[in-house]
């Protein structure tokens, strides 16, 4: 009997052992096989993100696309890069007009080049003014929060559409419209990394951005 166990046992591991190899090289195909990202080579391509987004190249080392289970999802990632790569480039805009033209109107005490330095110029002079643009944020904050959560729900709006078209570039070519929509979500992102740069700068060295870029040049720190 033990003699028999023995062979019943070595026979059914060779079996599993016969059927081992398959599975593996199965599983090494599909690995193969899967689609790598466009940004990340050496990566297989999120799941989620499959190009249907303007700007998507499968970028997401650290799987944020994936997340679903606080309160957020891709929809809602994609509306606030949207959001905040429109902000960023008024910002980076903004921060250099006021360096090279001067203050806005109103806020004539805003005299420095630094605008993190001319922000507090105006906090001390007119407060009221930085408390009426963060009652206006939330006001802004709220519409588009709202118009995500419905947008989210009903699946009829894309991420970070407003409806906002005067010149009329949705109804036109698609594909000049799709090209518009990539080259809007690339210099958005440009942008964060430019307004960020401009703000942190500032915070360094108090100087104005193209201050800050002359000294550079003059220093031959490039």
């Amino acid at each position: 009997m033990v003699q028999v166990a023995t062979f019943v046992a070595a026979l059914l591991t060779g079996s599993a052992h016969a059927f081992s190899p398959l599975v593996n090289n199965g599983r090494a195909s599909l690995s193969l096989s899967a689609e790598k990202s466009a940004a990340l080579p050496f990566l297989n391509r999120p799941a989620l993100l499959d190009g249907s987004m303007a700007g998507d190249v499968g970028f997401d080392p650290l799987g944020l696309s994936n997340i679903d289970d606080v309160g957020c999802d891709l929809y809602w990632l994609r509306e606030a890069e949207v959001k905040h790569a429109r902000v960023a480039m008024l910002a980076v805009v903004g921060i250099l007009q006021v360096e090279v033209f001067g203050p806005a109107p109103g806020c004539e005490m805003a005299t420095d080049p630094c605008q993190t330095d001319a922000f507090w110029q105006i906090w001390g002079a007119h407060p009221q003014y930085i408390v009426f643009a963060l009652i206006m944020i939330l006001i802004i904050e709220t519409f588009s929060g709202i118009a995500t959560t419905l947008g989210r729900e009903s699946g009829e709006r894309a991420p970070g559409d407003f409806g906002l078209d005067p010149l009329g570039f949705s109804k036109g070519d698609p594909d000049k419209f799709a090209r518009l929509q990539a080259q809007e979500i690339a210099n958005g992102r440009l942008a964060m990394f430019a307004a960020a740069g401009e703000l942190v700068q500032g915070c360094t060295t108090h100087q104005g951005a193209i201050g800050n870029l002359m000294s550079s040049i003059t220093d031959n720190s490039f």
